[in-house]
Formats: C-alpha cells, structure tokens, sequence
C-alpha cells in the first residue's frame, strides 16, 4: 500500500512530503561511498552514519517530493564541481536529497529526515527494507556481506526505475530545479581542493575505533 510521507529537518524549520511511497516505487539501499561519508562529516552530521560509514537512503521520483515550509533555507554543497548537487536544511544542517541534474530523475533521501517528522512511522514498514549495499569497499571496519562487489540485481532495478521515472516525466515538477531554466532553485557552493582533501581523514576506508 502507498501512501504519502512526511519529512522534515531536526529542527523543524524546512517541511515537505513524498508522496505515493511504497516498496513498490522507491529504491533502498544503504551506501558506504567515500563522497556521502564526506558530506555528512562536512554538514557535523557523522551521527547520521552507520557504525561502518553508511547512509541508508531512499532514491525517489523528483515529482514525488515537495516542500511546504522553509524553503528559503534549502542550499546544496557539491564536493568537486561535477559532483553531486547534495541538498541541505541551512538551518540545521540536516541532509535533504541527493541529486544530479533533472536529466537523470532521482532524489536520494537519508532516511532519517523521514524519522525526523511528526508522522514517523517506520522506514521498513514505509519502503521495505534495504535491498543492499554499495561501495563497500569505502567502508569503515569490515564491509558489510555483500557491499563490495556490483550488486547486479540492485543495479538493474535502479536503472530500470530511473528509466521509468523519466519516461513518465517524473522530474517535473523538481524540488531543487526551476523547470524553465534548468537551473538549481536555491544557493550552491563548490568545495575547493583543499576543503574536500579535508574531509578524507574522516571518511573509509580505514579500521574501526577501538
């Protein structure tokens, strides 16, 4: 069964749904890559992370999510200038969505910014659970079963959803671009070298504390 879900920063001061949210029409999968442990170590948020430097995230249809309240404090990071647009509560510093540009139609979602709302019910009883893991090689510890090498079956359901979603127009509306220009709606900054060598220190893979 679908229904609609509301998300919503720690503080509270940025609101917004995602609609029509089943297992059915989301991707889940928990990510170890070297860039989402660096964003979050960059926003102060590493308690986001899991004990071996993932971030559970929920991939939807950019259509499907909206934002109610507080939009004037969304702004996004990009580690290098071709990277990923990662959205953000300035407020906060909650972690929003992760995207590209329009043309590939995602949204990739931390899952906290589900528990985060009012409503919270739980993310495997909204989504399903986890389909898998990637980029384990980046992990911190040990990698987790199954993380390291391609996950085929994982790799063929996103392209074949984000094939969909783009198919059906599901971009549009987007909840970081302007559709007329293409361009991102809210303020953009680009780490510079020596800010991303920064974040590294930080991130896998390396051995777990102690």
């Amino acid at each position: 069964m679908s229904r609609d879900v509301e998300l919503q920063c720690r503080c509270g001061k940025v609101h917004g749904w995602v609609r029509d949210a089943a297992p059915s029409t989301v991707n889940r999968a928990v990510c170890y890559c070297n860039d989402c442990q660096a964003f979050l170590h960059h926003l102060g948020r590493a308690d986001l992370l899991d004990e071996h430097g993932g971030s559970d995230i929920v991939q939807v249809a950019p259509s499907s999510m909206s934002f109610d309240r507080g939009s004037e404090l969304i702004t996004a990071v990009r580690l290098t200038p071709k990277g990923l647009y990662r959205w953000y509560a300035s407020c906060c510093k909650t972690p929003l969505g992760n995207t590209l540009t329009p043309r590939l139609p995602f949204v990739g979602i931390v899952t906290a910014l589900f528990q985060q709302a009012p409503s919270a019910r739980p993310c495997d009883e909204v989504f399903g659970a986890p389909r898998g893991g990637i980029f384990g090689k980046f992990a911190v510890g040990e990698p987790p079963p199954g993380s390291v090498k391609p996950n085929v079956r994982l790799l063929a359901r996103t392209i074949r959803t984000l094939l969909g979603w783009k198919l059906r127009g599901k971009a549009w509306p987007h909840p970081f671009f302007d559709r007329a220009s293409g361009h991102p709606k809210h303020p953009v900054t680009v780490l510079s070298p020596a800010e991303r060598d920064a974040l590294r220190p930080l991130c896998g893979p390396r051995p777990a504390r102690g």
